[in-house]
């Protein structure tokens, strides 16, 4: 579980986060949605040490990671997985070796252990048969798997994803949000998913939260959505006119 407790972030006086607190919530998909500009990047990015919080806490099972020192924040790092917008694989490492990565850095496995844990990964994400093809070879979606992959090769505690269907058609989408639900579920990770695509928001939201010019507007699951009163919230989640339909047919 981690807890963020009354996070500010300002840069050059310019407050960017103000005030949050919320809770996210092991084994279970935590989403992070708001508007261009709202918040959410920057606060992601004080959750993975990007950034260094103004002030307040982050607390990953109770240890304070702003309070950590340089060496205990690497250490820390090595539970946490990531899977960047563009996937930022290797395009001179096969799909096989983009996986071992991490591997190779921070594990003390032997190669052949190695190998047979990034296949495991591979295997996980139904790539299998692919582990000699480079990046530039396989498809967009298939790129986003072999970065989940990537990203679970450490078992990571804590899973962070950044806009994870960018660039992705709504069929693959799909594939990759139920892909990091059963992950999540089946690891009993903490994952964190910032995202602007609504059918992951009403599909996997499990525990979502909106910020709102910089502070914490709503918290809840998908369900309770359909039928809020906030009008923020409403306005964002309900911008095209399929889902305001859609609320409609709800609340009727």
């Amino acid at each position: 579980m981690i807890e963020v407790k009354n996070l500010c972030k300002s840069f050059e006086g310019r407050e960017v986060l103000k005030d949050i607190s919320t809770v996210f919530e092991d084994g279970k998909t935590n989403l992070i949605i708001g508007q261009s500009g709202s918040g959410k990047t920057v606060l992601m990015k004080n959750l993975v040490g990007l950034f260094e919080p103004t002030s307040g806490q982050i607390l990953y099972d109770g240890r304070d990671f702003v309070a950590m020192s340089k060496t205990e924040k690497v250490m820390m790092r090595r539970e946490m997985g990531m899977i960047f917008q563009a996937a930022a694989l290797f395009d001179s490492l096969t799909v096989l070796e983009n996986v071992m990565f991490p591997l190779d850095m921070f594990s003390s496995m032997n190669y052949r252990e190695r190998k047979k844990r990034a296949m495991d990964c591979l295997d996980r994400v139904n790539l299998v048969g692919a582990e000699k093809k480079y990046p530039g070879e396989i498809s967009g979606g298939m790129q986003k798997r072999v970065a989940i992959a990537r990203a679970i090769a450490l078992n990571p505690k804590y899973l962070f994803c950044d806009e994870p269907n960018s660039g992705l058609d709504p069929k693959t989408s799909l594939v990759i949000d139920e892909l990091l639900h059963s992950i999540t579920s089946e690891f009993n990770m903490t994952t964190i998913i910032n995202t602007h695509d609504m059918n992951s928001v009403m599909g996997i939201g499990e525990n979502i939260v909106f910020i709102y010019e910089g502070h914490k507007e709503w918290q809840g699951v998908s369900a309770e959505i359909m039928r809020s009163t906030n009008k923020r919230l409403t306005d964002f989640i309900f911008a095209s006119d399929l889902l305001k339909e859609m609320r409609e047919a709800v609340t009727r």
